[in-house]
């Protein structure tokens, strides 16, 4: 009985200190039969989509790692869109799905001597 009250705790304390990181907008808590346990700040028909849509995409991505890769799992995901960011991870039995907002997420402006990906650095005649 006590572990589990001792797991509520540290889940509580993650979606904590995940709510100080700059840009965070929204998390979701569903177990691996996509039954959304815990959500905040999205609708539950919101919770119920991303959830649906994530347990596809992982249960596709670890399959496909194994595949390719023998020894490897994967343990998160990340995406990236023009409206948010959402990081994916599994442990155990259960899924945390996290949305944040890009533009305050702390991204670093690319400076004049910065290059792009596959982009080289130009020098000055």
């Amino acid at each position: 009985m006590t572990s589990q009250v001792t797991t509520g705790n540290e889940v509580d304390d993650v979606i904590r200190d995940l709510k100080k990181i700059p840009g965070f907008a929204a998390y979701c808590i569903l177990n691996n039969d996509g039954i959304v346990i815990k959500y905040e700040n999205m609708s539950y028909k919101i919770a119920v989509h991303h959830a649906h849509q994530v347990l596809s995409l992982t249960g596709k991505a670890s399959k496909y790692i194994k595949d390719l890769l023998d020894d490897n799992e994967v343990e998160s995901i990340r995406l990236r869109t023009i409206e948010y960011e959402m990081i994916i991870a599994q442990h155990g039995n259960f899924t945390v799905i996290v949305t944040q907002n890009p533009s305050k997420a702390g991204d670093k402006k690319q400076g004049v001597d910065e290059k792009k990906e596959g982009e080289e650095k130009k020098e000055a005649p």
